[in-house]
């Protein structure tokens, strides 16, 4: 879509099992032959990842950043796909971009997402955020997006995903036409015009309310003072801890308290010793939580409001196009035909303009205090 002063937004997809052809495919559909300052790009850990890279360098030119990470499945205003390859771009004099790479190995969690945030250092414009493309395999999100607060502060909105892959043990990350793992890839967004985010998940919470006694980390040893496997297997009506974890049942969702509504925090696994339970991110003790409960119509609600909130945040423009970062959790409840109506829920919302993202382990959006770490939850980041 075109705006003021040049500035544009595209989006492309392709589904080509070549990894050459999926990445050229998709960035001349984003691209337009428009001369682009930012390619986002978000594929299958499947492809050939530096064969696609490279296509899309060879397409978009020299002068743009392309950054991106590899996805748990794929979201754009021309399709969605688990094996495929999503890319938007965007361009014009209206924007600005810088990107920064950090790895967390080297770093720490919080450190890297410090020295990324120093991207926004260079940026000189109204509107900003700062995107953050994080390894999702190594644990403790909620600290590199600690990092980058602590560096910007509240005035910065700080939004993104964790990349995946469900096949292997590390996802991948798109940085400087390099593929890499373990790192945090931070691009500073700089615009004329408005820049806002939604947040919604569409789950409800299950009462009554629990206060995490005990944890450390992203395990929870006591709620309301027991072990924490047990209440949640009385809770559940379940018996075993390989019951309550089945595959065949509803996703174990906890909702952390907060300002604006409940986090969601997926639990994954239990210890049937010490009677614990464990998620993919941290659960603070002291915390008020909720079990969560999700149906099918209140979980695609959830993405029309998302969408929504993130336009109602453009004070009247008009969206030039949107970023989406939806959790890999909705794909596995809402199915092949669920995600596929998932995505004329979007369209609907967001009639005529482009959008693209990825589905990921984890989503990142802080619009207020430190935290900003999401499950299950789709965020969207409007441009206007």
């Amino acid at each position: 879509m075109q705006g003021p002063q040049g500035r544009w937004f595209g989006a492309g997809h392709s589904t080509a099992p070549d990894a050459a052809k999926a990445g050229a495919e998709a960035a001349t559909a984003a691209c337009s032959g428009r001369t682009p300052k930012a390619v986002f790009v978000f594929a299958s850990p499947a492809y050939d990842l530096p064969a696609l890279i490279e296509a899309v360098r060879a397409e978009v030119g020299l002068g743009a950043a392309v950054v991106g990470g590899s996805s748990l499945g794929e979201l754009s205003s021309e399709g969605v796909t688990k094996g495929g390859v999503a890319i938007t771009a965007l361009g014009g004099d209206g924007f600005e971009i810088s990107t920064r790479v950090a790895y967390v190995g080297g770093n720490g969690h919080r450190e890297a997402g410090a020295e990324v945030a120093r991207a926004m250092a260079g940026i000189d414009k109204p509107h900003t955020a700062l995107m953050l493309i994080c390894e999702g395999m190594s644990g403790n999100p909620h600290e590199i997006v600690r990092g980058a607060y602590s560096v910007l502060g509240a005035a910065v909105p700080l939004v993104g995903g964790l990349t995946g892959n469900g096949t292997g043990p590390r996802s991948y990350q798109f940085s400087e036409d390099r593929v890499v793992s373990g790192a945090v890839v931070g691009v500073a967004i700089g615009s004329d015009a408005a820049i806002s985010v939604g947040i919604s998940h569409g789950w409800h919470r299950t009462e009554p309310a629990m206060v995490i006694t005990r944890s450390q980390g992203n395990r929870i040893l006591e709620l309301d003072g027991e072990p924490a496997l047990d209440v949640l297997l009385r809770r559940r009506g379940a018996t075993t801890s390989d019951e309550l974890f089945s595959h065949d049942v509803r996703l174990q969702a906890l909702g952390l308290s907060r300002r604006s509504g409940a986090d969601i925090r997926i639990l994954t696994s239990a210890d049937d010793v010490q009677r614990s339970v464990s998620g993919l991110a941290a659960m603070p003790q002291g915390a008020i939580c909720w079990l969560m409960d999700g149906q099918y119509q209140d979980i695609l609600g959830g993405a029309a409001d998302s969408c929504a909130q993130a336009i109602a945040g453009l004070g009247g423009a008009q969206p030039l196009g949107v970023f989406t970062f939806d959790g890999g959790g909705r794909h596995g409840i809402l199915g092949d035909a669920g995600v596929h109506e998932e995505l004329a829920t979007i369209k609907t919302a967001l009639p005529g303009v482009p959008f693209g993202g990825f589905y990921s382990l984890g989503e990142i959006a802080r619009v207020r205090g430190s935290l900003g770490t999401h499950a299950l939850t789709l965020v969207t980041v409007a441009l206007a």
